[in-house]
């Protein structure tokens, strides 16, 4: 008699649960493997995030959104010249431990760094705190994707950036025909090889085919109060910062 095969583990951002366990189960090998995925390429596009919301909204405080082992928001207060403050955000116990040994790094004593489990849907932040805001490859595996924009709204300072990095699909017809093999044939294969949880990087790498195009996201942000909305593909639109402004107040 045949064994019978176990099915595969079933992820669904309409059952927040199920992508919070997702990420525990990822989060000791998430680096790594996000290093040989995108074959080191998201070194510099987290650069490129965090350079574009600081000449956007220069300022000390900055709100990480769907933080992960924290690369963005470390990065952040590593390049800015005063003592910062940064609050990352994520719904995963495990990645937040990740990042809070990370945070242990001489470099980083100089700032204030804060930890918070939560929903990204409701955040539990004042209104007006941050200079800038930022959601790096998260954002899709959010449920409603525009409650977390209007929240991050609310507690941006007026005159306040939110920038997003997102994995998106490329344009040319030539790079989207390759970035489709990639996505389906290349990226489970070695997410089979190396990631602790291979079901999750199978999902991950479906969920950039299913979700909202980069003019789409810039349209949600608009829509809720954002101005002076604007995309930037990277890497011929294999990923795209979307970058938005909290309006200023009127000057009275």
């Amino acid at each position: 008699m045949k064994a019978t095969s176990q099915p595969k583990t079933m992820y669904s951002k309409d059952s927040p649960q199920t992508i919070q366990s997702m990420f525990d189960s990822i989060a000791e090998g998430y680096d790594r493997t996000n290093f040989v995925l995108s074959l080191s390429l998201h070194r510099r596009w987290n650069r490129s995030l965090v350079n574009a919301v600081k000449a956007r909204a220069p300022g000390p405080f900055l709100v990480d959104l769907c933080a992960g082992t924290g690369d963005i928001a470390f990065d952040y207060l590593n390049n800015i010249t005063t003592a910062g403050h940064a609050v990352l955000i994520d719904f995963s116990p495990k990645m937040l431990d990740l990042a809070k040994k990370k945070a242990l790094t001489p470099s980083l004593s100089r700032h204030q760094i804060e930890f918070i489990e939560s929903d990204v849907q409701q955040l539990p932040l004042r209104d007006n705190l941050a200079d800038c805001a930022t959601i790096a490859y998260g954002i899709r595996n959010v449920k409603e994707p525009i409650r977390c924009i209007e929240e991050t709204l609310r507690v941006l300072k007026p005159g306040g950036c939110l920038g997003i990095l997102e994995l998106t699909r490329p344009h040319s017809r030539l790079l989207s025909w390759g970035h489709r093999i990639y996505m389906k044939m290349l990226s489970p294969f070695i997410g089979k090889m190396i990631a602790d949880n291979p079901d999750a990087y199978h999902y991950l790498t479906n969920s950039i085919q299913a979700f909202a195009s980069p003019d789409e996201l810039a349209a949600m942000m608009r829509s809720v109060g954002f101005t002076d909305v604007q995309s930037t593909p990277l890497f011929g639109g294999i990923a795209t910062i979307i970058l938005g402004q909290k309006p200023k107040e009127p000057t009275p």
